[in-house]
C-alpha cells in the first residue's frame, strides 16, 4: 500500500472556488473563514504567493485592519525553508526594564553571508504604548518582545520571501482606523458609560497635568467623575521624557503619557470612580455590580506596570480606593 497521500490542492480557478466553498462549510477551519468562501479563496491565493499549502494558509494567514498578515512562527518557517537562509538566532538579554530581544538572520549571497540583526526593548515597547497592555504583553512579555524583533529582522533580511507581509503579532498592535465590529460579540457593559445623576461633593484638585477627560473608546460617551477620593500631592521630579501611560480596562491608552506620579494617581482614581459609579451604558442598559467589579479588576491588571512605579504611599492610596469600591459593589450585589 502506498503511503503517499494525495494533497487537496486546486489546480485552476474553478477548482479553487469549489474548494473554497467546501472548506468554508467545514467546522475545522478558523472561525474567521467559516461561511466566507471568498475570504478562503483570497487566503489560499496569498498562501500560493508565500509558499504555503491551502490549509497552511488558512491556519497561518489573518487579515488585520484590512491587510493580510502571517503569524510569526509561520514567517520564521518560510525564511528557514528558503535555501538562502544560513540560520536564525533569537535571544532576550537583560533583566526587568533593561530587557531587550535580539533577532539575527543570516542570508547567503554567493560565498558571502550577510547578517541582519534587529532589537526590540522594554523601552521601545513603552514608547509604543505596548508595555502593560492587557493580553499577551502582560502574560508573555518576553515572547512579545521576541516577536517584534523577529518580525523586523525577517522582513529586512528576506523581504522577497515574505512578499512585504508583516506578522500578525505586530499587526494586532497597530490601532485600527475604524472601530472593529465582530458579529455576535457580547456587549461589554462598560464600552460606554454615562455619569450618574448625583453631583460630586469632593473638592476640585489642582494638578500639573491638563484636565483628564473620560476614556473614549469605541461607542464610549464622555462621563463626569463622581466621588473620587483624590489626595493632592506635590509634583515629583521626572526621570525621563515620560513615565506613565494610563490604560483603560481593555488596555487602550487613555490620554497623553503622564510625566508625574501624583498626576497618574489622580488620573487613575478618577478612572476607578468612572467604572465604579457607572449606571447605564450608551444603549441605556443597566450596568450590573458584578460587571463593574470585573472591569475594575481588568483596569488594575492593565495598569499594573504603572502601579509598580509608584511609591508605597501612592500604591496604598490606589489600593484603598480600589478595595473600597469592590466592597461597596459586592454589598450592592448582595442587596446590602
Amino acid at each position: 500500500m502506498s503511503r503517499n497521500l494525495p494533497t487537496l490542492a486546486p489546480q485552476n480557478m474553478t477548482e479553487a472556488m469549489e474548494f473554497s466553498k467546501m472548506i468554508s462549510a467545514s467546522g475545522m477551519v478558523p472561525s474567521a473563514y467559516k461561511g466566507k468562501p471568498q475570504d478562503v479563496l483570497v487566503a489560499i491565493q496569498w498562501g500560493y504567493e508565500l509558499g504555503l499549502q491551502p490549509l497552511q494558509a488558512l491556519q497561518n494567514i489573518a487579515v488585520i485592519n484590512g491587510k493580510p498578515s502571517v503569524y510569526g512562527d509561520a514567517a520564521l518557517a518560510l525564511v528557514k525553508n528558503d535555501p538562502r537562509c544560513a540560520g536564525v538566532s533569537e535571544v532576550v538579554q537583560g533583566e526587568g526594564d533593561e530587557r531587550v530581544a535580539i533577532c539575527t538572520v543570516k542570508r547567503r549571497y554567493g560565498d558571502e553571508i550577510e547578517e541582519t540583526s534587529r532589537a526590540f526593548s522594554v523601552l521601545d515597547a513603552k514608547r509604543a504604548r505596548l508595555w502593560g497592555k492587557q493580553g499577551p504583553w502582560t502574560q508573555y512579555p518576553d515572547r512579545m518582545l521576541s516577536m517584534r524583533a523577529r518580525g523586523f529582522a525577517l522582513r529586512d533580511a528576506f523581504p522577497d520571501a515574505l512578499k512585504g507581509v508583516i506578522t500578525v503579532e505586530e499587526a494586532q498592535d497597530y490601532p485600527s482606523a475604524e472601530p472593529r465590529h465582530v458579529e455576535n460579540q457580547p456587549v461589554n457593559p462598560l464600552d460606554a458609560v454615562q455619569a450618574p445623576a448625583e453631583a460630586s461633593t469632593e473638592p476640585e484638585v489642582q494638578s500639573t497635568q491638563e484636565p483628564i477627560e473620560a476614556p473614549v473608546e469605541p461607542n464610549m460617551e464622555p462621563v463626569e467623575v463622581v466621588e473620587a477620593e483624590i489626595v493632592e500631592a506635590p509634583p515629583a521630579e521626572p526621570t525621563g521624557d515620560w513615565e506613565f501611560c494610563l490604560l483603560t480596562h481593555k488596555g487602550f491608552a487613555h490620554g497623553e503619557p503622564i510625566r508625574y506620579a501624583p498626576d497618574f494617581v489622580i488620573a487613575l482614581t478618577k478612572l476607578i470612580s468612572i467604572y465604579a459609579r457607572a449606571k447605564e451604558d450608551a444603549a441605556g442598559n443597566k450596568v450590573k455590580p458584578r460587571d463593574k467589579m470585573t472591569m475594575l479588576k481588568q483596569l488594575r491588571e492593565a495598569n499594573q506596570a504603572n502601579l509598580d512605579q509608584l511609591n508605597d504611599e501612592q500604591q496604598a492610596q490606589i489600593s484603598e480606593l480600589y478595595t473600597k469600591e469592590l466592597r461597596r459593589l459586592g454589598a450592592e450585589m448582595n442587596g446590602g
